[in-house]
């Protein structure tokens, strides 16, 4: 073992006398002393919002992969996967700990390979049995199909990456470079082994929108209201999640009994940013007295209308854990985090000074930032009463292509081209574009699913349009980028979609949160549209102006020409008029 005291990070000397920190083969190691068992933790800066869609699961099936060695055990130990981060901690005596710790290093090394098949099964059992929650929509709404955006999807990697994938991303991102240790010990224990390949930190990932406009709002679940906001991290921001908190239990629980959970929760997403949540629910005859309840609140904390003693008594609940004996070993997985991620370290009194500083006037400044950037869900219809803009739930365009209409719906039109998919619907147009698409799963049916990395999912089903060949299916799997292509197994014949009775289907959204037949905004493009009725006027027109030039000059042989022109057309006309109103766009290249 290598250890090299003060040598880990000079960004840490500020925690001298609470926190000592040094490295071990290479990783910085933070620990601080408490009685009883040994606490370790071992973090990388690797988690969820690094993956893409299709290797997403890749970061949580090296974590399964790597405590697979350990088997049973008395230990207590686990592993976690987070959006930034992957953390393997165990809880026991100097041996244990030592062991455990070696232990994971060397799977690191060489990970058990022959356990990936069974591991990947593990993960989708895990997944299914876990379900999804109401707050899983709001990340894909929010940051689309990539970085942030995948926690709320299924873990598409757990189907289809490869081995050497798998190697390959734990030599790059679980390496002693992309690291930090932390021990509740008084020094580092004899016997770590903790040799791992050389490589480098990986910065947190930037974060996507796929938000044109905020605050916004979308229609969720009956039951959960759902806000969320992004806010600049800062002593402000974590004390208003706490004035937040307090004024829902308040306002929807107490005052008005509109709800049992009223909370809110300040979580670091990256070094310069935070999450905010606030969550509430509501019985289905109450839902709108809740979400009412819920803008007048927000309301009341963004007019500054505050009191003092809301302030004192959320300061005071963060003060709390500070007044913990053993100070330095409770923080040390909040240090290990900061030091990983970049985020600045503050010393208890510092820390303590900047809550003592935060005034009134910071909440209601907080209160407005966290507000104007918000995304709510909601259980009712809309909340444009409250300032605020529906979220994107069409495509702005379409593309142009060959038409395969719903075998179900008569105004819904599947469109295959070359640049891309659009499902044209009553309301509006869902688009996928193949430089765009962040996964297409397959299914040896000829089913083909495409999302985009806007969050934007068009289901090619052969058996639900018409005239969905096999060469119009090559044209999909030829066009989409092979990193982007998921095969999925085949199904059962009965669970392959087959037409019901026609009928116009009712908005939707989808369980994963993703935007599906819905499209953005409330406009209907590609129905009604203004280049619609213009095309369709001149479709109107021409024939008059055609019949009156044929009449008036019969008995010219040079009119021939422009009359067989005018024909022409006029059959233009009417064609770009019908595609106008199917796929809003006036041409359809076979």
């Amino acid at each position: 073992m290598t250890t090299h005291e003060h040598s880990a990070a000079p960004e840490l000397d500020a925690l001298d006398g609470l926190v000592r920190h040094t490295t071990v083969h290479g990783i910085p190691t933070l620990f601080s002393p408490r009685p009883g068992p040994i606490t370790a933790g071992l973090t990388f800066r690797v988690g969820h919002a690094d993956e893409t869609l299709p290797t997403s699961g890749i970061t949580h099936l090296v974590e399964h992969l790597a405590l697979y060695r350990l088997g049973l055990s008395d230990l207590h130990y686990n592993g976690a996967t987070a959006d930034t981060y992957t953390l393997f901690h165990v809880t026991g005596d100097e041996e244990e700990v030592v062991t455990y710790l070696n232990s994971v290093c060397a799977a690191l090394r060489d990970l058990p390979m022959d356990r990936l098949e069974t591991e990947k099964e593990i993960l989708r059992t895990e997944a299914g049995s876990r379900g999804k929650g109401p707050m899983s929509p709001m990340p894909p709404w929010r940051y689309g199909a990539q970085g942030y955006g995948l926690a709320g999807y299924d873990e598409l990697g757990t189907r289809s990456v490869t081995a050497d994938q798998v190697r390959h991303w734990a030599e790059t991102r679980f390496s002693r470079d992309n690291a930090v240790l932390f021990l509740s010990a008084d020094r580092v224990p004899d016997g770590l082994d903790l040799t791992l390949p050389a490589g480098r930190r990986f910065p947190t990932p930037a974060a996507t929108s796929a938000l044109p406009v905020t605050p916004a709002y979308f229609r969720g679940e009956d039951g959960h209201l759902v806000f969320t906001s992004v806010l600049r991290r800062s002593t402000a921001a974590a004390v208003f999640a706490e004035v937040l908190g307090r004024a829902l239990f308040q306002d929807l629980r107490q005052k008005g009994g509109y709800s049992y959970s009223a909370e809110a929760d300040y979580s670091p997403r990256d070094p310069d940013f935070a999450t905010l949540t606030a969550y509430a629910d509501a019985l289905p005859h109450k839902q709108d007295a809740a979400v009412g309840g819920f803008v007048d609140a927000f309301a009341r904390l963004r007019a500054g209308r505050i009191e003092q003693a809301e302030l004192d008594s959320a300061r005071g609940k963060l003060l709390k854990p500070y007044d913990t004996p053993d100070l330095g070993a409770a923080l040390l997985p909040s240090y290990a985090l900061s030091l990983l991620t970049g985020h600045r370290i503050l010393a208890p009194e510092q820390y303590r000074a900047e809550l003592e500083a935060v005034g009134l006037a910071d909440l209601r400044e907080v209160a407005r930032e966290a507000w104007d950037g918000g995304l709510l869900q909601i259980p009712t219809e809309d909340a444009d009463w409250a300032g605020l803009t529906r979220a994107p739930h069409f495509s702005p365009s379409g593309v142009s292509g060959t038409l395969h209409p719903s075998l179900e719906d008569d105004d819904v039109t599947l469109i295959i081209g070359e640049v891309g998919v659009t499902l044209s619907t009553p309301g509006g147009l869902v688009t996928v574009r193949y430089d765009a698409c962040a996964a297409m799963t397959t299914r040896p049916d000829g089913a083909r699913c495409l999302t985009g990395l806007d969050g934007f999912r068009v289901a090619v089903e052969p058996t639900l349009f018409g005239d969905v060949t096999a060469e119009r299916i090559a044209v999909l799997d030829k066009a989409v980028p092979a990193a982007a292509v998921v095969p999925l197994p085949a199904r059962p014949a009965k669970e392959i979609p087959q037409p019901g009775e026609r009928t116009a289907p009712a908005p939707r959204t989808p369980a994963d949160g993703s935007k599906q037949t819905e499209g953005r905004g409330a406009r209907a493009a590609g129905r009604v549209s203004g280049r619609f009725v213009l095309v369709a006027a001149l479709a109107t027109v021409w024939p008059v102006l055609l019949v009156t030039l044929l009449v008036n000059g019969i008995q010219e042989p040079s009119i021939r020409l422009p009359v067989i022109a005018g024909c022409v057309l006029e059959f233009w006309l009417i064609r770009a008029a019908r595609n106008l109103y199917l796929t809003g766009q006036p041409t359809t290249p076979p």
